[in-house]
């Protein structure tokens, strides 16, 4: 019976780097080292103590995987989560619009972790990321955003199926097993949206757990491990069981519509601002303002955004004008458009404790209120509009209908260099760093050992 499943599996096990046009290899490397540079700069940040700290005491001794920034090693899995968690833990990593999920914070740690047992080389890692990602962000798409609306965090949720097709590859599983793969995995996805009540760590593993999952379910089907075969479309399968009423909304031919010739990882967006990308066009409007507003006493904000974000960073909103953590700052529209009409620019230092709970700031925060965009061109786009009602009668508006990073207005590779640069600045000297992105940018004549014990020489003493 063909199932998507096997659509994708036969793409997986035909998938060869040299078919991928020169253009998407040298964004795929550039996508990489961001991750990298945001990963090296997260290890000065507490959770990633707090997580190494359990993670090193249920591995006990030993483990062959380098954690990145941190000259230790991990058993395999515990690596692959500790390595996303490092890149995804800021939320500053890359976006797919449409499938609307994190696909290189999965894809990236566990095709790492799998091609250096392996004994790989770049050559065999780029591939499998670029075939991870393709997946990835395809079946995120096929839901059109509606994992969101009921909870799910579809960068855990549907990274596991993209890892689980990669690491298929990598193990060199013929078509029927990577079909046997999808099915184990669909009973291993995962990902709840309740962090954002509270903002707990939580999500910060989802890319780890999926990367695991996947890790572990081709791993199994290898060995002869059944699993379910209508892995997407069946009566419990991931869309139905985790849609509900919405998974008729779904168009499950997105996953595979132009398959091996329309090239997803071109589409990613690499994040500008280090939050939620829902954020992001806020941000920058509200940026753009600074200058004009100069200060002046305000009486009210509007900050217009999709209707199917709103959920996400504006409700609720009084919690939201107040964030008490880095999540909820990095995930609060009333905060980012602060921040931005404030100081000019949302960077990691909005992350200190020290700048949301600024009583200024919290101030202006108080002052905004989120209204739905019904033009906004959302997943598309990820846009947002500031208008600021000043005490005297004066208004200022700007607006960001495509936000930046999206496809049509994207950062450039050169731009990609410059903030891996300023990244690991906060972590290694530039010296390492410049090894490092030439590194990345050589991968196929490297093996993916070479990189994986470059990005794990231990950075500065992390902060608390």
């Amino acid at each position: 019976m063909a199932t998507l499943s096997s659509d994708l599996a036969g793409f997986a096990t035909d998938f060869r780097l040299e078919d991928v046009p020169t253009e998407v290899r040298v964004r795929a490397k550039h996508l990489i080292l961001d991750a990298l540079g945001i990963a090296i700069a997260c290890t000065q940040w507490d959770f990633a103590r707090v997580t190494m700290a359990g993670l090193r005491e249920l591995a006990g001794p030993g483990g062959d995987i380098p954690v990145i920034g941190y000259g230790q090693s991990l058993p395999l899995r515990d690596a692959v989560v500790m390595n996303a968690l490092l890149i995804h833990g800021l939320d500053y990593d890359d976006t797919h619009p449409a499938g609307v999920l994190h696909a290189t914070t999965s894809v990236l740690p566990a095709m790492l972790g799998l091609a250096t047992r392996l004994k790989g080389g770049g050559h065999d890692l780029l591939a499998a990321y670029i075939l991870g990602v393709e997946a990835t962000t395809r079946l995120g798409a096929a839901a059109k955003g509606g994992f969101h609306q009921v909870g799910f965090h579809p960068t855990g949720l549907i990274g596991a199926f993209g890892c689980a097709l990669a690491a298929a590859r990598l193990l060199g599983l013929d078509a029927e097993r990577t079909v046997q793969a999808q099915g184990i995995a669909l009973s291993f996805a995962s990902g709840s949206l309740e962090f954002l009540s509270d903002g707990a760590w939580n999500k910060r593993l989802h890319p780890g757990w999926a990367g695991t999952a996947g890790i572990t379910a081709a791993t199994l089907a290898k060995h002869g491990f059944v699993g379910t075969r209508a892995v997407y479309e069946g009566r419990f399968g991931l869309y139905n069981s985790h849609l509900g009423p919405l998974a008729h909304q779904c168009d499950l031919a997105l996953a595979t519509n132009g398959l091996g010739t329309i090239w997803e990882t071109s589409h990613v967006a690499v994040k500008p601002v280090p939050a939620c990308h829902f954020v992001h066009a806020c941000a920058d409007a509200a940026s753009q303002l600074h200058r004009a507003w100069d200060g002046a006493a305000v009486r009210r904000i509007v900050a217009r955004v999709p209707a199917g974000v709103m959920k996400t960073v504006c409700e609720p909103i009084q919690g939201k004008r107040r964030p008490t953590n880095v999540y909820e700052a990095q995930f609060s529209i009333p905060y980012a458009v602060a921040i931005g009409l404030r100081f000019g620019r949302f960077t990691l230092d909005a992350l200190d404790p020290a700048a949301y709970q600024d009583a200024d700031t919290l101030a202006l925060a108080s002052l905004v209120e989120c209204e739905a965009d019904p033009a906004a061109d959302f997943p598309t786009y990820y846009g947002g509009e500031v208008i600021v009602i000043l005490a005297d009668g004066r208004v200022l508006k700007h607006s960001e209908p495509i936000n930046r990073g999206a496809a049509s207005r994207p950062i450039s590779n050169a731009d990609v260099v410059a903030k891996f640069h300023d990244n690991a600045a906060r972590a290694v000297d530039p010296v390492h760093a410049g090894r490092i992105v030439d590194a990345v940018l050589s991968l196929e004549q490297r093996s993916a050992s070479d990189l994986m014990h470059l990005i794990g020489v231990g950075a500065r003493t992390q902060r608390l």
